[in-house]
């Protein structure tokens, strides 16, 4: 396997590792009503817990969720996950903050990590998995080329729904 890119920039993002500086704004992400699809709200404790997780993941993995920034700010996260080494990574996304919605950033971000994993690593599948009421990301996974799998929900998000996204097959 090539080396995942530490950073990626796209016209208007930066999306890099998650740092320390990021744990505020995650924070205030998790205690609010924008987790209802992953889980939360949680708390400031469990905040602090799965950020601790989301950076430790490009250790013990060596890929992971870069933090997408926006002029030097950090606005939400994307890219692979992967609990269990014997499933496919998830492909995942999540702005923090409702003000930064409806601004094209989430795809533009998951663009990019789509892109550098399929295209440039050679990858040849991530997975979706999204909660059945959250319409903007099936909307998002959509236009990022997903197709619907009939696949059944995981243990820890019953009842989602998960997409497929295949890397193309040189013609």
């Amino acid at each position: 396997m090539r080396m995942i890119a530490s950073t990626l920039t796209t016209d208007r993002l930066v999306l890099r590792h998650p740092q320390a500086s990021d744990l505020r704004a995650y924070t205030a992400y998790c205690v609010s009503t924008r987790t209802r699809f992953t889980g939360g709200a949680f708390n400031a404790v469990q905040a602090f817990d799965k950020f601790s997780a989301m950076i430790g993941h490009w250790a013990l993995r060596g890929f992971g969720r870069y933090v997408i920034t926006r002029d030097g700010q950090p606005i939400g996260h994307v890219g692979p996950l992967q609990l269990d080494a014997n499933e496919a990574p998830e492909m995942t996304w999540t702005l923090w903050d409702a003000a930064h919605e409806k601004q094209g950033f989430a795809l533009e971000a998951a663009e990019a990590v789509r892109d550098h994993l399929l295209r440039d690593q050679g990858w040849d599948h991530l997975v979706i998995r999204i909660d059945p009421g959250n319409t903007a990301s099936r909307r998002l996974a959509q236009k990022l080329g997903a197709r619907f799998a009939d696949d059944p929900a995981p243990q820890w998000l019953p009842g989602a729904v998960t997409y497929w996204l295949m890397a193309e097959v040189p013609a």
